[in-house]
């Protein structure tokens, strides 16, 4: 057991890997992949949900996870809820110590009126099982913040916003 717990702690094995899920109702799907090589798992909505154009709505998965230490859960948009109804997600962090349910916040970008015929539709209907978001677990190494009075310099120094080109 005890070197079991030793290559848990390592984080370079499988076992540092392995998140589990709970699934918090009958509607709840598991997350998933279509391909082995994409960085996201699909997340599902457990619910019928209507967005407007401008609104935002923080819609359930039931699911909850338990992220290894030392690993993060970042949501992102899928780009096919992007693109075809103008529905971003806005981002969210789950920290490994995070046991409640994933929701994610869905924001309609799409214009509050429908102003021409070919302008998209402003109210978006988001059904139960649709997929709604994605999630990519990162690792997040443990830094330490330390104040000085002074910074090294650098090539870029402080050159912000647009500095680097087009």
């Amino acid at each position: 057991m005890l070197n079991k717990l030793k290559r848990i702690d390592s984080g370079s094995n499988e076992f540092s890997r392995k998140v589990r899920v709970k699934l918090l109702s009958e509607e709840a799907k598991m997350p998933t992949r279509s391909n082995l090589s994409d960085a996201g798992w699909d997340l599902y909505s457990t619910e019928d949900v209507v967005i407007t154009g401008g609104q935002r709505r923080v819609v359930k998965t039931g699911v909850s996870l338990q992220i290894p230490d030392e690993w993060v859960g970042l949501i992102w948009p899928r780009s096919g809820l992007s693109v075809k109804k103008g529905i971003d997600v806005l981002a969210g962090v789950i920290d490994s110590g995070y046991r409640g349910e994933i929701m994610v916040c869905l924001y309609n970008t799409n214009m509050q009126l429908k102003l021409f015929a070919d302008d998209d539709d402003p109210i978006v209907t988001i059904k139960k099982g649709d997929r709604i978001g994605q999630i990519l677990f990162q690792r997040v190494p443990d830094v330490h913040l330390v104040e000085v009075d002074y910074l090294s310099d650098s090539d870029r120094g402080e050159k912000g916003f647009g500095s680097s080109g087009q």
